[in-house]
Formats: structure tokens, C-alpha cells, sequence
């Protein structure tokens, strides 16, 4: 491997770099106290609705009610992101979703829960969600004071996301079994409170925002003709849907596997997500240790198609052992495709724009992630679960093939913006280094 070649690779020194801002460092340890207390709700959650159902459809429906908003709100969330301030609306949106945990847990611990409590509170996280997540992800290089060092603040974002993965949900299982599920979402609800500090503790400069005097419609018509003019941000947005569509909501479909397929109960479900965590928790290591963004084309490109074959052979696969490993390549694949779309369109987008391109990316992330949930639900109420996981990893190796197929295409279009930008320095200093040839030969 050359030299040149090695430098773009991963390197474990690089892996923590970003914590050296006092911002981040703060945001970091209160997100990842309270996503521990997120995942295990997810995963309390589906084994309340499949217990109290046993419906693989009513676990579609759940699931796209609550991500539903997503996809109808967050170009909104976006423009919004684009136009306020956007550490006063996490701290607002963190304590919504603190109070949706607790109002959750109080009906399951006094034994008033019902599904259309389930439906409720369900649909009322996905409406706090659909602006707290672009406008998180917005946020990210607010707390950043070397822009430099933006792709490994969001890989480390995905790291710690999936570390709660690993640990949500295998502490979910037990409690599951010991206490049930109201115990889990009061935990959720009671880790809210490291985030909401560690917000509260910051020291954010105050941007300048230029007010808008245009309609939010205008805005957000052109942030749609900015994003699918430009092949680059269009790509991978639908291939990311594509993904969101019919591969990502495998997750709705695990406590089927767990009960039906593998014979047992909450503890095998939480070792199912815990293993899908563990992938992703690599996937986002091995981003963070990146120096580049170079070659993440490719990088995305391949993971596609790797996340369509770790759901080809799981859904096939009914050895445990094996089940967990298929699990855990999946988890990896998905993680690094969607971290590293972010790292792209981060790095590609103008900065008054750039509200709105992380809305369309919670759009294609989370937006479609709904209606994946019913088709995904439907499809195994009438097929079964492992059938329907095995047409989704077909159509997300499929995506990738074609995505391989317009790569050199998206590659000519953001090598100028990265050798402007001087991510491509040693093209930057060559640019710099004729054009100064050239002034002095003039003179």
C-alpha cells in the first residue's frame, strides 16, 4: 500500500480527536448517558407491542407511526435549522422527549397501557424527533472549532449512538425478563438529564443569522432544487432511501425472530440488537480513524451491498451462532453506509444550505424508515419475517451495483469542490503553487 494510500486509511490515533472541544466533549458525554436509556426503550418497546399483539403487522404499524413525521416534517425542521438557534431548540426538544418517556413508563407501571397509548406516544416522539434530528446534525459543527476535524465528530456521533446500542439493549433484555418494560422507559426518561446538562453547560458562540424574508415554502423548494441538481447529494440521498425502505426495518422484525425463529424470549431479542450494535459500534470506529474523506464513494458503494448480503444470510440462516454474526456484518455495513453518506453531504454542502440538506438526510434516513416498517410488517404477516428480510437484502445489493455503476460520475463532481475547499491538499497547494509562478513570471 502506498503512502498516499495509508494516509486515507484508518488510523486509531485520529480516533478521538474531536473531544479535545470543550462543546463536544460536554454534548458526547451527555448523549451517550442518554441513548443507553433510548435503546433501551426501543427495544422495550417492540416486545410491549408484540406481547400485547402478537401481530407482525401491528409491529409495522408502530413502528411507522412513529417515524412518520420524519418524513413529512423535517424539511421543515430543516428550514427552521437554517433560519434559528439551534442549541435553544435541543435543549426544547430533549425535554419533550424526556416527558414522552416518563408519561410511557408511568401507564406501563400502573398497568394502564394500551396500544392506542402505544400509538399516541409513539407518534408524539417521532413528531419531537423530526426536528431534533437534522437539527442535531446541523448542530455538529457549531461545537467544532477546527472544521477539519467535522468527520470525526459525526463518526464519533455514530460510535456513540451504537456503544448505546451494544449496552441498551442487553440491559433492556434482563430488566425485560426481571421487571418488565416499565423500568426501561423510566431509565429512558431519567437519562434525558445528562443530555439536557450537558446542552445547558455549553458555551455557544453566537452566529450571525441573516433573517429570511421569503416564505419557508421558498426555502424549502430551494433546498430540494439544491439537493437533486447536484449528482452527488442526489445519489446519495436515494440510495440511502433505498436502504431505509427495505433494509433498515429489519429491525421491526427482530421479536419475531427472537420468539418465532430462534425459541426464546427478551434475552435473545437483546442479544439480536446487542449484536447489530456491536457492527455498527465498528463501523463507526473504524470512520473515526479515518484521516480523509477520500474514497468514501466507495466506501459507501461497498457497505451497500455488504448490508444486502448480511440480510441475505441472516434471514437464511437459523443456527444462532451464525444468525449473530450475519447481525453484527449487517450492523456494520448499515452504519458506515449512513455515517459516511453524512461525512459526504457535510463536506459537499453550502453552509446556508446546510439545515436543509441534513433535514433531507433525516428524510431519507428516518422518513422512509416508516413506510419500511408497514411493508416490512405486511410482507411477513403475509410471507414471513425471514422471506421478507431476504427480498430487502437483494434490493439493497442491487442499489449498490448501480451506485458502483454513476460512481466515477459523482467523483468528477466533488473533486473541484474538495480541491476548493483544500480537502484535497496536496492538489490545493499544486493549484496555489503555479498560480504563485504564475504572478511572478507577470511581474
Amino acid at each position: 500500500m502506498s503512502k498516499k494510500n495509508f494516509s486515507q486509511g484508518l488510523d486509531f490515533k485520529f480516533i478521538l480527536r474531536a473531544l479535545r472541544y470543550r462543546n463536544y466533549r460536554l454534548f458526547f458525554i451527555g448523549q451517550s448517558i442518554s441513548l443507553v436509556g433510548t435503546w433501551m426503550q426501543a427495544v422495550a418497546l417492540s416486545w410491549l407491542v408484540y406481547r400485547l399483539t402478537n401481530s407482525a403487522l401491528l409491529l409495522g404499524v408502530v413502528g411507522f407511526v412513529g417515524q412518520l413525521p420524519a418524513f413529512l416534517l423535517t424539511p421543515l425542521a430543516g428550514v427552521i435549522a437554517d433560519r434559528h438557534n439551534r442549541h435553544r431548540i435541543l435543549i426544547l426538544t430533549q425535554i419533550l422527549s424526556m416527558m414522552q418517556a416518563l408519561i410511557l413508563a408511568f401507564l406501563v407501571l400502573t398497568n394502564n397501557i394500551e396500544v392506542w397509548h402505544i400509538m399516541g406516544l409513539s407518534l408524539l416522539m417521532g413528531l419531537i424527533n423530526s426536528f431534533d434530528m437534522p437539527i442535531r446534525q446541523a448542530f455538529t459543527i457549531e461545537m467544532i472549532e477546527n472544521k477539519e476535524d467535522l468527520s470525526n465528530a459525526i463518526a464519533l456521533n455514530s460510535s456513540m449512538v451504537n456503544a448505546a446500542r451494544l449496552i441498551g439493549p442487553s440491559i433492556a433484555g434482563i430488566l425485560i425478563a426481571a421487571l418488565g418494560e416499565g423500568i426501561c422507559f423510566l431509565i429512558n426518561g431519567v437519562s434525558y438529564l445528562a443530555v439536557i446538562a450537558s446542552l445547558l453547560l455549553m458555551k455557544i458562540a453566537q452566529k450571525e443569522i441573516k433573517p429570511s424574508f421569503k416564505n419557508v415554502l421558498h426555502d424549502m423548494k430551494e433546498g430540494f432544487v439544491y439537493a437533486f441538481n447536484f449528482l452527488p447529494i442526489r445519489a446519495i440521498l436515494l440510495l440511502l432511501s433505498l436502504m431505509s425502505l427495505v433494509g433498515v426495518p429489519y429491525q421491526v422484525l427482530m421479536p419475531i425472530f427472537a420468539r418465532d425463529i430462534y425459541h426464546g424470549g427478551p434475552r435473545i431479542l437483546g442479544f439480536l440488537m446487542a449484536m447489530a450494535g456491536l457492527g455498527a459500534l465498528m463501523g463507526a470506529l473504524y470512520l473515526a480513524g479515518r484521516k480523509s474523506v477520500l474514497g468514501l464513494g466507495r466506501v459507501i458503494a461497498t457497505t451497500s451491498g455488504l448490508f444486502g448480503l448480511g440480510l441475505i444470510l441472516f434471514s437464511s440462516s437459523r443456527i444462532l451462532w451464525f444468525s449473530l454474526l450475519m447481525i453484527c456484518m449487517a450492523g456494520f455495513a448499515m452504519m458506515v453506509q449512513m455515517a459516511a453518506s453524512n461525512i459526504v453531504l457535510q463536506t459537499v454542502v453550502d453552509e446556508d444550505k446546510r439545515g436543509r440538506i441534513m433535514s433531507f438526510y433525516t428524510m431519507a434516513f428516518m422518513g422512509m424508515t416508516p413506510f419500511g416498517s408497514l411493508l416490512a410488517g405486511s410482507l411477513a404477516n403475509k410471507i414471513g419475517a425471514p422471506k421478507t428480510l431476504l427480498c430487502g437484502g437483494f434490493c439493497c445489493v442491487l442499489g449498490s451495483l448501480v451506485f458502483i455503476r454513476i460512481l466515477p460520475a459523482i467523483r468528477a463532481k466533488i473533486r473541484p469542490l474538495y480541491i476548493k475547499k483544500g480537502i484535497i491538499p496536496e492538489v490545493a497547494q499544486s493549484i496555489e503553487a503555479v498560480t504563485g509562478l504564475e504572478n511572478i513570471l507577470e511581474k
